[in-house]
């Protein structure tokens, strides 16, 4: 198995159906129950533990992920209100830095629950043209709104893997 990307590396797909983009909408809400369910008897030595060498510990990863997931929000709202545009990108390890990185990952996971539910319900009411709509982010790259709807599926099931392969 892959240590780094236990689910696999994400594939960006340039052929979305209906099917698709309602399967990642139910794992992106389904989420915060599926990590809480994983992490809330942990304790502080199960919480530290990490998935490889010199990689974030499971405490990390949730708070991670909750930084990241806002950010996808983001990214998503600013596109369908504006036309194609550059999004913001945000230095990861250094946010890990961060005073609000200490909470009780309690918090994070609620904050992460209020998240996905509002984010699944926007992304369950967009219209075909709305998931056609683009981010650009500031190396040119591009990302249509179905195609970043798949990036944050993956994106939490590749944490959740990690946090599954800390606690074996």
């Amino acid at each position: 198995m892959n240590k780094k990307y236990p689910i696999g590396q994400f594939v960006c797909p340039q052929e979305v159906q209906e099917a698709d983009i309602q399967m990642w909408v139910k794992k992106i809400r389904t989420l915060p129950h599926r990590l809480k369910r994983l992490t809330e008897s942990l304790s502080e030595a199960e919480l530290s533990k990490t998935y490889r060498e010199n990689s974030w510990n499971v405490f990390q990863l949730i708070h991670h992920i909750v930084d990241s997931h806002l950010n996808g929000y983001i990214r998503m709202k600013v596109a369908l209100t504006e036309k194609n545009p550059i999004v913001k990108t945000y230095e990861e390890s250094e946010w890990a830095k961060l005073k609000d990185y200490q909470l009780p990952i309690k918090i994070s996971l609620q904050l992460l629950e209020s998240l996905h539910e509002r984010w699944a319900y926007l992304l369950e009411n967009l219209t075909t043209t709305q998931l056609q709509r683009t981010y650009q982010y500031p190396d040119g790259d591009k990302m249509r709104l179905d195609q970043s709807i798949a990036l944050y599926a993956w994106h939490g099931n590749h944490h959740l893997a990690h946090i599954e392969q800390a606690l074996q």
